[in-house]
């Protein structure tokens, strides 16, 4: 980072940034909050700061603090009897409001040089990765219902994470220029959209919503951001860093308000050129399909970028490391109560190893210790985020009890007297077809179907073609021609692949994020191709000398 500082330091002209330098990004190391240590203190001060606590977080529309009659309140998921927040929902006017004051300013920052839009990113990575991260892990540990490692990868290593490596990618893409042959010289201008970018974010991470808003914004474009109720906290927490990094107050529109209203009027505007957007599938079908119809509206085609979750699987084969896939399966399917996009909720066990692996997931589900991860470090995870969640998960858990195919291996209970509850829960299915197989659920259940050892070729298959999703996948297997050939067999069932590894737990910059069928546009958030897509270049040629004649030569 000292080396990008520097060279972002020069004066223009003159900059000039390697690829050697641009490189000197890395991953922010991840904190191990252990008792006594520097970074637990900073944290137990900013969690005791918020106990009891509502914190007031206004729409902000052209730099300034709006308040609706329409209040709202963040609950704390695992005592929801604490208000988080206060919020308001910003109306139909002011959120056209709000894009007219993004638009009043997209033409000055589309200008503005990349370096300088780059330092403010990085500005704002470094504020997090100090004084800013006590803070920002608080509010998602008590918002989002997150333990300190969860909120520790996802707040502050995700988010830097995202902020660093999207401004050296932006710093790196003025490199990509065509060829020149004299007498002219080619370049191309990364210009933004021209528009603005409605940003849609999600509660269960708050770097996604730092991504959504931030890396079109860092590309040039003007966003208009609403971020998720359940995480309205830490979303403004981050509005805010970025404010104190220097991004100027029109670029970014703090826009709280109810889902269909914002989707109606940003739908409904002709400077619409771009939707980001995290959540459910069918919310992302109605603004893809009331965009394709409003096109005649439309000054551009509106880019429009989703990742919409997954039916995310574990298969595992007879040649497989037991150890590693109980343990695998028992942090990808129960880390953050199965809220994570990536999270297995559904896996094939061969027969040959099911009363091993059974019996060991018995065991460490046992051990799983589910609670308030505010005052009990040793909290594993909490509770889900709301009661629309909690009733949602609930309805599959009696559809277990109710069904003659499935079985409750652990777990199967949940409690919402004080915050919404579930128990990881493992499910043992005779039918590879049953819904709980097939449809996302997003909650610590994970259904387990076991299939004769032998016939694991057509399990492959049927993993390919049994959901209509394609995000994460993993596959379990000492044996390499079956590795070899599970990966072409499920190529497309994926977006994000994983061999003797969990599905979850996707690095900026290692491994980029997205996938395909009804999972997403597969952008792959965290990979130097995501920013080009926020970006409307222009190819640009410039003749040296001049034309003489219109006549070619084979004229004589």
């Amino acid at each position: 980072m000292l080396t990008v500082r520097r060279l972002l330091a020069r004066g223009r002209p003159g900059f000039c940034l390697t690829h050697t330098a641009a490189a000197a990004v890395k991953n922010e190391p991840i904190l191990e909050f252990k008792p006594g240590s520097s970074e637990r203190q900073a944290l137990q001060k900013a969690l005791n700061d918020l106990k009891g606590r509502t914190l007031e977080i206004p729409c902000v529309i052209g730099g300034e603090h709006v308040w609706t009659k329409e209040i709202r309140y963040q609950l704390c998921p695992f005592n929801h009897s604490h208000k988080i927040a206060k919020f308001c929902y910003a109306d139909k006017e002011l959120v056209n409001k709000a894009i007219n004051a993004a638009l009043s300013a997209h033409r000055e920052w589309d200008l503005k040089p990349v370096e300088d839009r780059a330092q403010i990113f990085f500005k704002a990575a470094d504020l997090i990765s100090g004084s800013r991260r006590a803070d920002l892990l608080a509010r998602t540990m008590v918002g989002q219902g997150k333990t300190v490692i969860q909120a520790e990868i996802d707040a502050a290593a995700e988010l830097i994470d995202f902020f660093r490596f999207n401004a050296k990618y932006a710093l790196e893409l003025q490199h990509q220029q065509p060829i020149s042959e004299s007498p002219s010289t080619n370049k191309t201008l990364y210009r933004s959209l021209e528009g603005f970018v409605a940003a849609i974010s999600p509660f269960n991470f708050t770097a996604i919503g730092g991504n959504l808003a931030g890396a079109p914004a860092l590309m040039g474009n003007v966003v208009v951001w609403k971020p998720s109720d359940t995480a309205m906290a830490a979303s403004y927490k981050v509005y805010e860093i970025l404010l104190e990094a220097g991004l100027p107050p029109n670029v970014i529109q703090f826009v709280p308000a109810d889902g269909p209203l914002f989707g109606e009027t940003i739908l409904d505007s002709e400077h619409l050129a771009g939707i980001n957007f995290t959540g459910s599938v069918p919310t992302f079908k109605y603004l893809w399909k009331q965009a394709s119809a409003s096109l005649e509206k439309y000054r551009s085609f509106p880019r429009i970028i989703g990742e919409c979750g997954g039916k995310n699987y574990h298969f595992v084969h007879k040649s497989a490391d037991i150890t590693s896939v109980v343990n695998g399966t028992i942090r990808s399917a129960f880390e953050y109560g199965g809220q994570k996009c990536s999270a297995c909720s559904r896996m094939y066990v061969p027969d040959t190893l099911w009363p091993e692996i059974k019996k060991s997931l018995q065991d460490e589900q046992k051990k799983i210790k589910v609670g308030n991860p505010v005052d009990d470090f040793e909290t594993f995870f909490s509770a889900v985020i709301d009661n629309k969640s909690f009733a949602r998960i609930k309805k599959w858990l009696e559809h277990v009890e109710s069904s003659p195919n499935l079985t409750v291996i652990a777990g199967g209970k949940c409690d919402d007297k004080v915050g919404y509850y579930v128990q990881p829960s493992i499910i043992e299915t005779k039918d590879p077809l049953d819904p709980i197989m097939k449809e996302e659920i997003f909650g610590p259940i994970v259904a387990v179907y076991v299939y004769p050892a032998d016939q694991y070729q057509e399990i492959l298959h049927l993993i390919d073609t049994s959901t209509p999703y394609g995000l994460t996948g993993a596959i379990f297997a000492q044996d390499k021609n079956v590795i070899a050939e599970a990966s072409k067999v499920l190529r497309f069932s994926a977006g994000n692949f994983y061999i003797n590894d969990k599905s979850t737990g996707s690095v900026v910059a290692q491994q980029p994020f997205g996938g395909a069928r009804i999972s997403g546009t597969n952008d792959k958030a965290g990979g130097p191709h995501y920013i080009l897509r926020w970006t409307s270049p222009q190819s640009v040629k410039e003749t040296h000398v001049p034309l003489t004649t219109w006549r070619y030569p084979y004229m004589g």
